[in-house]
């Protein structure tokens, strides 16, 4: 993922709609430094104990309030005591009867309309989870520093619950975007960071950048700063869960997707572009899609079958530059591999652009 554009900022997060996430490598325009997750074998968010609210904490700083559209019903399972945004969050937000965007064939076009989707998460592969993983501690969970390598002028700053054997995407020895994602079920707030490094066994982390957001309200991060995704916005409520996908049998929230090219430009949730790009043909950062009502899902396997849905209902959200058509999930050892690929046979001419607000530069 490439981070910085230019000399003016990096991601922030919602404001209307609110809310997305990030990985993977650009391909388009310049940018300074940047996550890579080309195509994909994701990390290991997979609970696990800990975690008092760390100082720096509720919401992210230098947030200010998002709109949220208001009506919505949407969420996936609690993560602990905590709903995972409020349901008038742009994440929750039902978009089925958005208008199509007026330049809905372009975008598509340029993604790619003959290419096919893949689910960037499930079991393992290459002795690494598949997915981007995350951890939920409680609130005793001690806090530790955090050093930022790279963005710290636009990082929420430490100490973060962070355990030492928090699960590092791609796994400890991943050279990819090593995003480590931290829930406080008690205290309901999320702790995000991008290319996460342990120190002296965990008693402190080194990262690239880090984003704090409270998950009971829909403020947002500052516009030109980055979060631990390209868009600004958070990873975790864009990621396909287990317990939703299998056990709940539905996704009741958007999801993250990445495309190889993307604009220098940004749509609300999203406040952050990592392209110099200016073609107004390429997505931007938190561009919306949903999948087309009329097409047809019934052939699929149960897990695509309940994506589908979702992807009908709250639709995909432009988080990052990477492969495109990749969706985001957390890895669990019960998915079945074999049952996600059928997701690979669904092509990007499934679905279309809806208007969630203006194209927006900084």
């Amino acid at each position: 993922m490439i981070r910085k554009h230019s000399a003016v900022g990096l991601c922030v997060l919602a404001g209307t709609l609110v809310c997305a996430a990030c990985s993977s490598e650009d391909t388009s325009g310049t940018g300074g430094a940047g996550a890579s997750n080309t195509g994909g074998t994701g990390g290991t968010h997979t609970g696990a104990t800990g975690g008092t609210g760390a100082t720096g904490g509720t919401g992210a700083t230098g947030n200010t309030g998002g709109s949220g559209n208001t009506g919505n019903t949407g969420g996936g399972p609690p993560i602990g005591n905590c709903a995972v945004f409020p349901g008038d969050n742009a994440w929750n937000t039902d978009i089925s009867a958005f208008p199509v965007h007026a330049n809905s064939d372009n975008f598509i076009d340029s993604i790619g309309r003959t290419t096919g989707m893949h689910a960037d998460f499930g079991t393992v592969w290459d002795g690494a989870p598949i997915g981007i993983p995350f951890v939920v501690v409680p609130g005793s969970q001690p806090p530790v520093p955090i050093n930022f390598t790279a963005y710290g002028d636009e990082s929420d700053p430490g100490p973060y619950p962070v355990p030492p054997d928090a699960p590092i995407e791609g796994g400890p020895s991943s050279d990819g975007d090593r995003h480590v994602l931290v829930v406080d079920g008690d205290n309901c707030v999320l702790y995000e960071m991008y290319r996460a490094f342990p120190q002296n066994g965990g008693a402190s982390w080194d990262a690239d950048s880090g984003a704090v957001w409270d998950l009971s309200s829909n403020a947002t991060r500052t516009i030109g700063w980055t979060s631990a995704d390209a868009a600004g916005l958070p990873i975790f409520p864009g990621l396909a869960r287990y317990e939703e996908v299998v056990e709940q049998g539905a996704v009741n929230h958007a999801l993250r997707f990445t495309v190889s090219q993307s604009q220098s430009g940004y749509v609300l949730p999203a406040t952050h572009y990592a392209s110099s790009n200016g073609d107004p043909n390429l997505p931007p950062m938190g561009l919306r899609l949903r999948m087309k009502a009329s097409y047809d899902c019934s052939a699929l396997a149960a897990e695509v079958q309940v994506l589908c849905t979702a992807f009908k209902t709250y639709g995909l959200i432009v988080a990052d530059n990477g492969s495109d058509w990749f969706v985001s999930g957390a890895p669990n050892s019960s998915w079945s591999d074999d049952n996600l690929h059928d997701i690979d046979g669904i092509t990007g001419d499934a679905f279309e652009v809806v208007d969630t607000g203006p194209v927006q530069t900084y």
